[in-house]
């Protein structure tokens, strides 16, 4: 069975101000699109039997440029549904909630449209994404790649290894990289993390 490849989509400027970015459609920067288009020679490395990508624009863009423009759209790859804290950075939440932890504490709620997330809800979607992974690797003989967004990738990442899905906090992800989840003796392990073409 292959692996499972995670990438995180190319620079915006609102992950240069670190500003949360759910369904806000924020285009990559020059450097982001760069970032994109080196993701290319280091994915060609792995036979990818299946790819999978964000709905949102910055995650498409980037498996474009990453050689995978057939992608297939999945709304469980979205990022977490931040409510009430999209475009806010956590240094703003802060001076209101000092102790708030998005991982343990969730979002303030939004809209009717973007009511927030709590980490649980972020938790079934990671689950739901990870069983169509399990099926497209079940099919095909390569690895499967996911183009999506940074707290939902940690999150799913926690899931995959067993953990609740606060234990998305304990993996920190950068723009524009690629991670491999991998098993060692039939069981999910992190086998490389934030790697750069």
């Amino acid at each position: 069975m292959g692996d499972l490849l995670l990438v995180r989509h190319g620079e915006t400027q609102w992950s240069l101000t670190g500003q949360h970015t759910s369904w806000t459609e924020i285009p990559l920067t020059e450097n982001g699109r760069e970032q994109a288009e080196g993701l290319a020679p280091l994915l060609a490395k792995f036979r990818i039997g299946a790819a999978f990508t964000s709905p949102r624009e910055r995650a498409r863009k980037t498996a474009e440029a990453a050689g995978f423009p057939a992608a297939r759209v999945d709304p469980d790859l979205s990022e977490w549904d931040y409510g009430a804290y999209e475009g806010v950075t956590t240094v703003e939440i802060h001076r209101t909630r000092p102790d708030w932890y998005l991982f343990t504490d969730g979002v303030a709620p939004g809209s009717a449209e973007h009511p927030g997330e709590t980490p649980e809800q972020v938790g079934e979607r990671a689950d739901r994404m990870l069983a169509k992974v399990d099926a497209a690797l079940a099919n095909t003989e390569g690895s499967v790649v996911l183009f999506a967004h940074s707290h939902f990738l940690r999150v799913l990442t926690a899931r995959r290894l067993g953990l609740p899905a606060s234990g998305g906090a304990l993996f920190q992800l950068a723009t524009g990289t690629v991670c491999r989840l991998s098993t060692e003796h039939g069981r999910p392990v992190v086998a490389s993390w934030n790697i750069r073409p």
